[in-house]
């Protein structure tokens, strides 16, 4: 298992777990909601039986205290009405909505809006409670839950909603961390890598010299091919040293800058590839050769390893005049990728090769993104046909709308 499976697999296993620990917040919390429920349904209950015995003995003063206690002990939100509707009574209100002074006077009012808002509240939650009123006709008690219970039905979700910040602020805050530790590895790996290659290449480019000399070899076709590759490798050790550094980025022209490397490429690769460079041999776009090589190279290495038997490698170039932009397409003949896969190819560490490591497209996502602004991504693709790998550049000419 690669790393990237390896850590898609870890952040699936985080989630499940994130997911159970949710879902026995919730049930564990509805169960005390529940609970209280019936608690609440109870009072509530007993709110309604001793309202309905002190209509019936309101006349006899030895259990007006018990019923007068029992119903201040209610905290529950309550409203009676009569059988037209009118609000009489009323319990567990905000009494500065309920009984208040009018303009500092001795006078007691109540917000009539407030009452009948709060009824229409109490009337949605729970159906009213009929009882026989002083006038003999039906009258009705209304309640609505408490605070207390309106407030933990919706305390999981708060929970998961602070938690869920957490845990988001914490993997940004670790993930930009181990990113920067990464990138500095990286970084000091490839320079060291340019360290380390100097004095073998200065070597051979000695030994070079001495072959030339010593057997007269200067117009020697083997020779020229060796110092070609002496040269690659002077361009692969300037362009490890060049990261972690910002790139110098001149005006070239993106044709033959491609040009010039499939050249030397397909002298290297199997002849029964057939390369082809199309479109605009004209346009200009802000380049650091070196690097942009190595996204040219990892591309072109990834469309001849797609390539089973016989095949294609074409090279497109487009320029987006509205845009300003230069759209490089590099097509293949190759096995194809699945589409669900389409991003998955730039993650450090994916690769399809047994001997692979999986860092050539998430280097060159890097290039171009980082180093010369633009983007890369998988234009098209089709399993058995091949693939299209599309790379946008800004164009360095600013082109002026002409005038009517």
């Amino acid at each position: 298992m690669n790393p990237y499976e390896k850590k898609r697999r870890w952040k699936f296993f985080l989630l499940i777990f994130a997911i159970i620990i949710g879902t026995a917040s919730v049930v564990y919390t509805d169960f005390f909601v529940k609970k209280m429920e019936r608690e609440e349904q109870v009072q509530f209950q007993l709110y309604v039986k001793v309202t309905e015995q002190s209509l019936v003995m309101y006349d006899d003063d030895r259990f007006t205290d018990v019923i007068e206690t029992i119903t201040k002990n209610t905290k529950l939100p309550v409203i009676m009405t009569d059988g037209d509707g009118i609000i009489n009574s009323y319990q567990g209100l905000d009494s500065t909505k309920t009984n208040y002074d009018v303009e500092k006077q001795n006078k007691k009012t109540y917000d009539r809006a407030y009452f009948e808002r709060e009824l229409r509240k109490m009337k949605k939650q729970h159906p009213g409670t009929p009882i026989i009123g002083l006038d003999g006709k039906i009258w009705n008690i209304y309640h609505k839950d408490s605070f207390i219970l309106t407030q933990l039905r919706y305390f999981p979700y708060i929970q998961l909603g602070v938690i869920a910040l957490f845990l988001l602020t914490a993997y940004v805050a670790f993930s930009s961390s181990r990113r920067l530790e990464q990138d500095q590895v990286w970084v000091g790996m490839a320079k060291e890598t340019a360290h380390q290659l100097g004095t073998p290449i200065s070597s051979l480019m000695a030994w070079v010299e001495l072959m030339k000399s010593r057997f007269d070899a200067e117009d020697d076709p083997l020779i020229a091919e060796m110092e070609n590759d002496i040269k690659r490798l002077e361009v692969i050790t300037d362009r490890f040293s060049k990261i972690g550094s910002k790139p110098v980025l001149e005006d070239h022209v993106v044709y033959t800058v491609i040009s010039n490397f499939i050249q030397y490429f397909q002298l290297r690769t199997s002849d029964k590839v057939i390369f082809s460079i199309t479109g605009d041999d004209q346009v200009r776009a802000l380049l650091n050769v070196p690097l942009f090589d190595w996204v040219t190279e990892n591309l072109l290495k990834n469309a001849a390893n797609a390539i089973e038997n016989e095949g294609s490698i074409t090279v497109n170039i487009i320029e987006h005049l509205a845009k300003e932009e230069v759209f490089i397409d590099i097509t293949d003949t190759g096995k194809g990728i699945p589409r669900s896969k389409f991003d998955a190819v730039f993650q450090p560490g994916y690769t399809t090769r047994k001997r692979g490591w999986g860092l050539g497209l998430s280097l060159t996502k890097r290039i171009v993104e980082n180093y010369h602004s633009g983007q890369i991504f998988v234009k098209d693709s089709e399993l058995g046909k091949g693939t299209t790998f599309r790379i946008i550049l800004k164009s360095s000419i600013t082109y002026e709308p002409t005038s009517t």
